[in-house]
């Protein structure tokens, strides 16, 4: 019987990306999972059928299509091209079995409308998000995130990131209302408003990563897998099938 340095229960992302990063440090891995499919609770479902499976109700209908042409996130993400996962991914070379594409855009809806998210100076200088000075503004803003060094004082321009709360740091730049729910929603990717009368410091650390991952493509900082996420987990595992 083949023994084992680590048993690995589950094959959602955390999980698999434990089991590669063991596998690639030369320890034997046993993978079990109840699933028969990869990726736990953040999954991508095919084919079709098997969601409903999943979910125990009766379908899917005919005018569906194949079941197999079908790939369904039950937690849907995207990556941000610079963020963390991604390095990871890069690192541990589990990109040779994904396929990735950028995502065309995000889009705000706001006062009734849907509007693009800037991802180029001609998109910002087009969009009616922000008045003309407020753009002017915005850009001081992000001009500062991205010159911000937690280790260099000298970037801090007065603000103290561990003190100065980012209400404060919106007031600092005369940012108006509308602009300061764009940058904290829609750049610094804030779940709810409780951020406003934090530390400015992650949000400031969101922002210069919205703005690095929005250079590496110029159309959007996004990244998706092209079969789904469910492709990340599987991907992890098979560096120590290999």
């Amino acid at each position: 019987m083949q023994e084992y340095d680590i048993i690995v229960l589950g094959t959602g992302l955390k999980e698999c990306i434990l089991s590669g990063l063991m596998s690639l440090n030369g320890k034997k891995v046993l993978h079990i999972d109840k699933n028969p499919f990869y990726g736990g609770e953040s999954a991508s479902i095919s084919p079709l059928q098997e969601l409903y499976k999943k979910f125990k109700v009766s379908g899917p209908a005919k005018s569906m299509g194949r079941g197999k042409e079908w790939n369904v996130d039950l937690i849907p993400k995207f990556f941000l091209t610079n963020g963390e996962l991604v390095k990871i991914l890069v690192h541990t070379d589990v990109t040779r079995y994904l396929d990735f594409r950028v995502v065309d855009g995000s889009f705000v809806y706001k006062a009734g409308k849907v509007h693009k998210v800037p991802a180029t100076e001609e998109d910002a200088q087009a969009s009616d998000l922000m008045g003309m000075f407020d753009k002017r503004r915005f850009r001081k803003l992000l001009l500062f995130a991205l010159n911000f060094d937690v280790r260099n004082p000298r970037t801090y321009q007065e603000v103290d990131p561990n003190k100065t709360t980012t209400r404060d740091l919106f007031c600092r730049f005369d940012l108006g209302l509308d602009v300061m729910e764009f940058t904290g929603h829609a750049i610094a990717l804030h779940g709810s408003d409780s951020y406003l009368d934090q530390p400015c410091l992650e949000t400031i650390r969101r922002i210069r990563l919205y703005s690095e991952s929005l250079s590496r493509h110029n159309t959007s900082p996004y990244l998706y897998p092209v079969y789904g996420l469910g492709e990340l987990p599987q991907g992890f595992a098979r560096l120590h099938s290999h």
